[in-house]
């Protein structure tokens, strides 16, 4: 009997992950046996989880969203550059008796930009939000140099740490509604964007050449791609991300690079119907 090799995504909540679809397509292109759930996992929860579903021979890892990142880091036996930096992990790998963390957020997230032929070099970028999701790109970004970063936050002084952190990578300006940009590029990373909780900032010179991204995914339209959409026809949101670090964290496994193409196809037909 073939191996079955046991996966998941743990978070809460978890319900409306599209990971186990995506990993179901993956695996069938590597011609591979996978059993990939969605795990409802508290952070108190953590630690015995982890134990249980490591225990387990045939467990190769685990894929992890908010708000476990930051735990899912502190139990790892070692780690990547990034991670040891961000001090969060999406991705886990079982390594004899190990656990080893990875984060292909950054990755995944400038994968899909050069996908859609969007360059940070040399650009004005507008960031909206400090959290936990804004970190887990920042170092990405970074890397790609853009001549300007801005970050703005309901709570300045969350910002203003996340800037301090990275400062000496890139001079990241913490910017108010009092301020006037004129970006190049925005990158909403707050949950409010999918939410309906959404603000739009005033502070942004509007124009058709902007370009919008929004780290969230919706079936339907977020709040954030629906304002877009009012002054830019260039708004993207966070699925092609979603896909490209699942395809990142598939290759950390199984050292297999799925493609990523159809799939994003399956995702568009079943957002059509």
């Amino acid at each position: 009997m073939p191996k079955i090799n046991k996966l998941g995504v743990i978070g809460s909540p978890i319900d409306h992950s599209l990971s186990p679809f995506i990993h179901s397509r993956f695996a069938r292109q590597a011609n591979l046996n996978i059993d990939y759930r969605p795990y409802k996992v508290e952070s108190d929860e953590i630690d015995m989880f982890l134990k249980e579903f490591f225990a387990d021979k045939n467990a190769i890892g685990l894929n992890v969203t908010l708000p476990l990142k930051k735990e899912a880091f502190n139990r790892c036996d070692s780690t990547s550059e990034e991670v040891s930096f961000i001090e969060a992990s999406n991705t886990l790998i079982k390594k004899n008796r190990s656990l080893h963390g990875e984060t292909t957020d950054s990755s995944g997230f400038i994968s899909d930009l050069k996908d859609k032929n969007i360059e940070l070099s040399g650009k004005k970028v507008l960031i909206i939000g400090a959290g936990d999701a804004t970190e887990s790109i920042l170092w990405g970004i970074i890397k790609q140099k853009p001549k300007e970063l801005f970050m703005i936050n309901r709570t300045i002084e969350k910002a203003e740490r996340l800037a301090k952190k990275h400062g000496e990578f890139a001079d990241i300006h913490v910017v108010t509604e009092e301020n006037n940009i004129n970006a190049d590029i925005i990158i909403n990373t707050s949950s409010a964007g999918v939410t309906g909780e959404f603000k739009e900032p005033q502070i942004i010179d509007l124009n058709d050449s902007i370009i919008a991204y929004d780290l969230n995914y919706s079936i339907n339209e977020t709040p954030f791609c629906k304002w877009a959409k009012s002054f830019t026809e260039k708004n993207f949101d966070g699925t092609g991300m979603l896909v490209h670090q699942a395809a990142k964290s598939f290759k950390l496994w199984f050292n297999y690079e799925p493609d990523v193409v159809n799939v994003l196809h399956e995702i568009e037909r079943f957002r059509n119907e």
